[in-house]
């Protein structure tokens, strides 16, 4: 899977959304000819096929492209002059955290890919309640930096051990979504290198069409390259309850009534496969404390579940971290480095029900894979205030992610079946009024693209054409032709 190669130093004229490839007329020349007479850098422009070989990968293991270059910064003037050099020769460009994509998006056959992971600074001001970015640091660095002074996020991710500037750049969906939004939805500013490598600071209120269209804009418009964050008061303890039901109206059913209240700090919901076949299915809810602990009755007493509720206490660093143990192990035994054909869609709550329940009939383990997840978001929409991170039209989505892993030797289905079986329920949903959250897996087209976006794809387009004019940034995203 990766759609046909574009030779380095080709003319670049449109990106094939179907056929995931650069149309390009390519003249002559080596393909090391591209990055020929590159302006003084105080970083590294990185040429050897040795050291490109890590940046042809990422987390979904599925494509592979070989870039031209790789950029490591030594400043973001590094970035801004290698984009600006790029865009007058049409080289195309996409900036990578730490590869946690699963489908290529931060890929780039022959061109250039920048290395994010050098700015990683992280400057908290405790009086502010700030914490200034750069756009390669972990979630995990800002956890510790904002700790030190008593403060927080107020949103992760299950796993934090990715970057700033690939969360900003997607979404940013945790447990903490259904009470503050999206990640996207905590920034104060951002500094911005546009496809015309002029670097930009824009806010909500200062060059607000380039900070709407930044966040959530899956690197169309520009490079992320540092965001100031709002912090909040961190608790000390957390307490997480695991519910079981029957079923996934009975999940819902039970979110529903949680998330309505407000009762818990962070909510999600997971479906685990049951021994000897089916499916159980569990609401995680967690209330944060600081000296005494919650009661207990009055926050799962009316949620209906079954059996014993299974109940545990962590250090808040530690609860905000707690997939760590499961990655070093999924890391020990190779599953980390299979294929990840991931699928995220945002349900409209009025159609989730039948939705996840008729997919869950027809998923088997073969079919995610053994050390694969389902997990079930539920988010109020009024939450998410970013335009280009598009969810339905209902005032509760729900976030179903079927996060498949392709492990041959644990009798998985192989990668390509996954991906078609993502599209053709991508189809599904789109039928019911339901988006991607786009960090999955998922053949698209053009069509599928002017669909997400709805009413805000003039506003993408225009933004598109007004910072990346030459068209250079981001093509594995295969959003615009």
């Amino acid at each position: 899977v990766g759609g046909g190669a574009v030779g380095a130093g080709a003319l670049v004229i449109g990106f094939d959304g179907a056929a995931r490839a650069w149309a390009a007329q390519v003249p002559t020349g080596s393909k090391g000819a591209a990055f020929d007479q590159v302006p003084p850098l105080d970083g590294t422009l990185l040429l050897d096929p040795g050291r490109l070989a890590p940046f042809e990968d990422d987390f979904g293991h599925i494509v592979h492209e070989a870039p031209g270059a790789v950029l490591e910064p030594g400043s973001v003037r590094d970035i801004a002059t290698m984009i600006e050099f790029c865009g007058a020769r049409r080289i195309p460009v996409a900036p990578r955290g730490q590869g946690h994509q699963t489908f290529g998006q931060a890929q780039v056959s022959g061109g250039l890919v920048i290395d994010m992971s050098p700015l990683d600074s992280v400057t908290v001001d405790p009086v502010a309640r700030t914490a200034t970015v750069g756009a390669g640091a972990v979630w995990s660095a800002v956890l510790t930096a904002a700790l030190a002074h008593g403060l927080t996020p107020p949103v992760f991710t299950d796993y934090i051990e990715v970057s700033i500037g690939g969360t900003l750049s997607a979404g940013g969906i945790g447990g903490a979504s259904q009470q503050h939004g999206a990640q996207v939805d905590n920034v104060v500013e951002l500094e911005v290198v546009t496809g015309t490598g002029q670097t930009v600071l824009c806010s909500a209120s200062q060059q607000a069409d380039l900070f709407h269209a930044a966040l959530s804009g899956l690197g169309q418009v520009g490079v992320i390259t540092r965001a100031t964050l709002p912090l909040v008061a961190a608790p000390a303890s957390a307490r997480r309850y695991t519910l079981t039901y029957p079923s996934a109206a009975a999940l819902t059913a039970a979110q529903r009534k949680a998330v309505g209240d407000g009762r818990f700090g962070w909510l999600e919901g997971a479906v685990t496969a049951v021994s000897g076949g089916g499916w159980q299915y569990e609401l995680e809810g967690t209330a944060y404390y600081d000296g005494t602990a919650p009661d207990d009755q009055a926050l799962i007493g009316d949620l209906g579940y079954e059996g014993t509720a299974q109940i545990e206490d962590f250090a808040y660093s530690d609860f905000v971290n707690d997939l760590a143990p499961g990655v070093a192990y999924l890391k020990s035994t190779g599953e980390w480095y299979d294929p990840h054909p991931w699928l995220d869609l945002f349900l409209p709550d009025g159609a989730a029900d039948a939705y996840v329940a008729s997919v869950m009939d027809k998923l088997t383990v073969a079919d995610i894979g053994a050390s694969g997840l389902v997990l079930l978001y539920p988010i109020p929409t009024a939450r998410l205030h970013t335009p280009l991170l598009r969810t339905p039209d209902s005032e509760l989505t729900f976030l179903f992610a079927v996060l498949r892993t392709a492990a041959p030797d644990a009798g998985a289905l192989p990668a390509a079946t996954m991906l078609d079986a993502n599209r053709a329920l991508y189809l599904e949903a789109q039928a019911i009024g339901a988006t991607q959250y786009p960090v999955g897996s998922i053949p698209m087209t053009s069509a599928d693209w002017r669909i997400q976006y709805g009413d805000q794809w003039q506003f993408f387009c225009l933004a598109k054409h007004r910072y990346d004019p030459a068209g250079i940034l981001t093509p594995g995203q295969g959003i615009f032709d």
